[in-house]
C-alpha cells in the first residue's frame, strides 16, 4: 500500500513526459503541413494563390514575396483585378485633351454671305487681296460693330459715315463719286484704309476690341 499523498508524486512525471512527447512531435507536424502545401502547389499551381488570396488585394508574385495590388496600381498607373487563378492588369488609357483651334484674330466664323449682299461683295474683295477666311471673319465682326453693314449708317456725334464709318464720310470719295450710297465703293475704300493702317482686317479687329474703335 502506497503512502497517502504519493499519487501526486508519481503522476507529475508522467504529465511532463507527455508534454515532452508533444513538443517533439511539433517539428514533424510542421514538416508534414509544409509538404502538403508543396504537393498541393505542384498538383494545382493555383492552390498557392488560393491560400494567400484570402487576404484582400494581396497575391503571391514569387515564393515568399507578396504584392499589394493597390500599391501596384498607384505605382504603375494601372488597375489590377485579383482572380483565384491569377490577376489581370488593365492599362488605363487617358484620352488626350481636345484642342480647339482659335479663329484668326479671335473673331467668330462668319460663314458664306448671301449672294448680292454687301458682305458678298466684301468676301470677293478680301479673297482678291489674298486674305483668307479668317480675315473675312474679322472684317464681318468689325463692320457688324461699326455700322451693321448699313451703307447709310451715320454717326451724328462724330460725323462717321457708311459701312466702314469713314470720318468724315467724304474721305470715301477717293474710291468713287458714289461713295455715299454704293456699298462696293465704301468697301473698297474701307479695305484700303485697313490695309494701310492695320495690315489686315484682323489687325483692325484686334484694335477695335482693345480700344473700342479702329
Amino acid at each position: 500500500m502506497q503512502p497517502s499523498g504519493s499519487r501526486g508524486a508519481f503522476s507529475e512525471p508522467r504529465v511532463r513526459r507527455a508534454q515532452t512527447r508533444s513538443r517533439r512531435n511539433l517539428p514533424f507536424l510542421a514538416f508534414a503541413a509544409s509538404m502538403c502545401f508543396v504537393v498541393a502547389a505542384v498538383i494545382d499551381p493555383t492552390a498557392a494563390f488560393a491560400i494567400t488570396a484570402g487576404e484582400q488585394n494581396v497575391v503571391t508574385n514569387a515564393p515568399g514575396e507578396k504584392m499589394d495590388l493597390q500599391l501596384v496600381a498607384a505605382a504603375e498607373g494601372v488597375r489590377a483585378t485579383p482572380d483565384r487563378a491569377a490577376f489581370t492588369i488593365t492599362k488605363i488609357v487617358v484620352p488626350p485633351p481636345v484642342v480647339v483651334a482659335a479663329k484668326s484674330g479671335g473673331a467668330p466664323a462668319a460663314g458664306i454671305p448671301d449672294p448680292g449682299s454687301a458682305k458678298a461683295i466684301a468676301f470677293d474683295m478680301v479673297a482678291a487681296r489674298g486674305w483668307g477666311q479668317g480675315e473675312f471673319d474679322c472684317l464681318v465682326s468689325l463692320w457688324n460693330k461699326e455700322s451693321g453693314w448699313n451703307v447709310n449708317a451715320h454717326n451724328a456725334s462724330s460725323g462717321a459715315h457708311g459701312i466702314p464709318q469713314a470720318l468724315p464720310g467724304s474721305k470715301m470719295a477717293s474710291a468713287g463719286a458714289d461713295w455715299a450710297s454704293n456699298p462696293a465703293t465704301q468697301i473698297t475704300w474701307g479695305l484700303g484704309y485697313i490695309s494701310g493702317r492695320y495690315g489686315t482686317p484682323c489687325g483692325a479687329w484686334g484694335t477695335s476690341q482693345a480700344k473700342g474703335w479702329y
